[in-house]
């Protein structure tokens, strides 16, 4: 065997939150780097939900940022598929997937420092090339409640923010576009646990009250606790 046996937990909560339609499914999902070389990821199965917060963890060397690339269909899988409500990505219009259906957060949150926030979030919804039934600054500054930051952020630079604030920039701007999916990169790993709880609050809102399917990858129990499921992957072992 490459694999250890992998484990798909639930936390004690997630009984609470009905699951609701496959938006990502993993079949028989395998990737390596080259051909005959390096295997990071053998015959992943996995249905990401709506209407759930999902965080995918392991040790470092498991295949956590190689997973995210394929679920954000930045690469395709050397074997099996990826599957965006059904349909096979690997055949599918894939940046349309990505600038409508899918937000992503960065670790770093690639936030443009000497914009402002409200000029951040717009800029995705320019990006996305979708149209919107209002005007875009009304839907910053709602994102911006939403991510519970005061309205007077809305003018500020980012360069100006502190690490807690610009994570909820970075979230609102990935919801710009009203995307079905939610894809965060180590979302609270510099933040104090007090900013990571309330960045918790704030993913399962989008889940459990607005039907977003949020994926979370973390190095953090306390995140994988406050999840309502885990998908853990185990690490390769050497041949």
């Amino acid at each position: 065997m490459d694999t250890a046996i992998e484990t798909t937990t639930e936390s004690a909560t997630s009984a609470e939150v009905p699951a609701t339609k496959p938006a990502l499914e993993l079949e028989h999902v395998s990737y390596s780097y080259t051909k005959g070389g390096k295997r990071v990821l053998i015959d992943k199965n996995y249905v990401f939900r709506t209407g759930r917060v999902i965080s995918i963890t392991g040790p470092s060397g498991a295949g956590k940022t190689t997973l995210l690339s394929l679920l954000s269909g930045l690469t395709t899988p050397t074997k099996g598929r990826v599957l965006h409500n059904g349909e096979d990505l690997a055949k599918a219009d894939r940046y349309r997937f990505r600038s409508h259906d899918i937000g992503v957060i960065f670790q770093s949150f690639n936030l443009l420092p000497a914009l402002t926030v409200a000029e951040n979030i717009i800029l995705s919804m320019d990006a996305s090339g979708k149209t919107f039934d209002k005007p875009k600054k009304e839907i910053a500054a709602e994102l911006i409640e939403k991510v519970r930051l005061q309205p007077e952020y809305l003018n500020e630079r980012i360069l100006h923010l502190s690490g807690g604030e610009q994570q909820r920039v970075a979230i609102a701007r990935a919801l710009s576009y009203d995307p079905q999916i939610i894809l965060a990169d180590e979302p609270t790993g510099n933040l104090d646990l007090a900013t990571q709880d309330d960045i918790m609050a704030i993913f399962k809102d989008l889940a459990h009250n607005e039907g977003k399917c949020v994926i979370i990858v973390t190095h953090s129990p306390e995140v994988a606790a406050q999840s309502d499921e885990v998908f853990q992957l185990a690490p390769l072992r050497e041949r």
